[in-house]
């Protein structure tokens, strides 16, 4: 008896399979929210989008199947020299990078889809969800993949915005091209194919993605990566519905969501509205900010110290908070500091690790690299948990973090950094500041607490002031 595979129970078995990898990336993304389950949400994701991949070529029956493979092999080759070269220091740069990519995939299916269309000489399939849609995948895509690479290049250290950089004509002309973007996606959508306000639309769009990002701050950046991969996941959605594919409206969703959520956290987190730092150009304006010089903040106030002073600190200490900063990740001293971590705790101390929400990078760069030393998920406290825990600490010891821990945050109100947020580590009994030298962060501003009489500055690199303060309290 032959089995014949009718059209309605074809696409039965490809919408129930849409449906479990929709639901494979709720339980992921619910797995991913814990250390303890993150392995396995991890993996029921990847099943979900591998269920998502297979059904989809089984159900398209044009493909060249040649095309696919190579693709895949060449992915594949490319990530693969990527997870062994790419620091953990430079993550950040490559998760620009692929949402940029993932921005430009967006560009080149609706161009394709676009002009497939056109081909076609079927002017239905040049209806409104297709026009408007193709529209939306290549004006968020555009954006997307250039930001994402002035991302890349400013966190790369190749493009430092200029004061002139964040100007009024500068406003003006991103103005001017979003208007441009309107006007081109209107004319596409009332007369399609019409590529040459196409043509246009992309060009408009990449130059506002450069033109948006570059003026925004180093200090901005963790929010900068979590809004292009809102914008990846959005085109993405787009995308979908020039495919008609649901799963990728589903999975484009779930990532624009998720990104707008994290986004806004950040926000929350700096206490700066998401506008104020699209068009605020927080880390560029800093560094002309009015406010005490260096000199009024350091001068004969400073107390450097050696190990071997520091580590008496330790003799007796109770509670010791750890404060990592984008210094522990250039030094990659997570290993180094578990294992001084460990050593206070055989000699009764107990050692917490304060996570501030935008140190580092991009989003939960400090919980990445603490859990690649595997320091035990439960020892790191968010901001709002730790610094009431602040004032019964005998010793902060804060490793390369600058403006996250600068109480001109909360006492000076027309500091660049007024209101944002930060870690009470001044509140401290004593505390200890690891750095190579009185160097500003992102804000471009002194900050008061290394100048502090309870605050000791060991001016190394991270990692080895690190390995010879452990080497001196085996010594006591």
């Amino acid at each position: 008896m032959n089995f014949v595979l009718t059209d309605t129970l074809r696409e039965i078995i490809i919408n129930s399979t849409y449906i479990a990898s929709a639901l494979l990336f709720l339980f992921g993304l619910k797995g991913l929210t814990h250390p303890r389950t993150a392995v396995r949400g991890n993996f029921l994701a990847g099943l979900g989008m591998l269920a998502a991949i297979v059904i989809t070529l089984l159900d398209r029956s044009v493909i060249s199947y040649q095309m696919l493979i190579s693709g895949v092999v060449i992915g594949t080759v490319i990530g693969a020299i990527l997870s062994v070269r790419v620091a953990m220091t430079e993550m950040p740069q490559l998760v620009a990078l692929l949402n940029g990519f993932g921005g430009a995939a967006s560009v080149f299916v609706g161009v394709a889809a676009l002009m497939e269309a056109s081909a076609s000489g079927n002017p239905e399939l040049l209806n409104a969800q297709m026009t408007v849609s193709t529209v939306l995948s290549a004006l968020i895509g555009a954006v997307t993949f250039w930001g994402s690479l002035i991302a890349y290049f400013k966190l790369q250290g190749i493009v430092v915005p200029s004061e002139a950089v964040v100007s009024t004509k500068l406003k003006i002309a991103n103005a001017a091209l979003f208007a441009v973007s309107l006007l081109a996606a209107w004319m596409i959508v009332v007369a399609p194919p019409a590529f040459g306000w196409f043509t246009l639309l992309i060009v408009a769009t990449s130059v506002m993605g450069v033109t948006l990002v570059l003026p925004i701050g180093g200090a901005d950046m963790p929010v900068v990566i979590s809004l292009l991969n809102s914008y990846s996941g959005l085109a993405a959605c787009a995308t979908g519905f020039v495919l008609n594919n649901s799963i990728l409206v589903v999975a484009g969703s779930l990532v624009g969501a998720s990104g707008l959520i994290l986004t806004r956290i950040m926000c929350v987190a700096m206490n700066r509205s998401l506008a104020n730092v699209i068009f605020g150009g927080f880390g560029a304006v800093a560094e002309t900010a009015d406010g005490p010089s260096e000199d009024e903040v350091y001068a004969g106030k400073i107390t450097s110290a050696g190990p071997e002073e520091i580590a008496m600190l330790f003799e007796g200490a109770r509670r010791v908070v750890i404060v990592p900063g984008y210094g522990m990740a250039v030094s990659q001293a997570q290993h180094a500091v578990r294992d001084l971590a460990n050593l206070l705790e055989a000699r009764g101390a107990e050692v917490l690790y304060a996570i501030h929400p935008v140190a580092g990078r991009m989003p939960g760069h400090m919980n990445v690299l603490l859990a690649e030393a595997d320091i035990p998920y439960e020892k790191l406290k968010e901001m709002d948990e730790i610094n009431p825990m602040f004032s019964e600490t005998d010793v902060a010891l804060v490793i390369g973090a600058n403006d996250v821990t600068n109480p001109m945050a909360r006492e000076d109100p027309t500091s660049p950094i007024a209101g944002m947020p930060i870690l009470d580590v001044d509140k401290a009994h004593a505390v200890v500041v690891i750095k190579r030298s009185l160097s500003p962060g992102f804000a471009g501003i002194p900050n008061p607490l290394f100048a502090m009489k309870n605050t000791m500055m060991f001016f190394s690199d991270g990692k080895e002031a690190i390995s010879q303060l452990a080497a001196a309290v085996k010594e006591l």
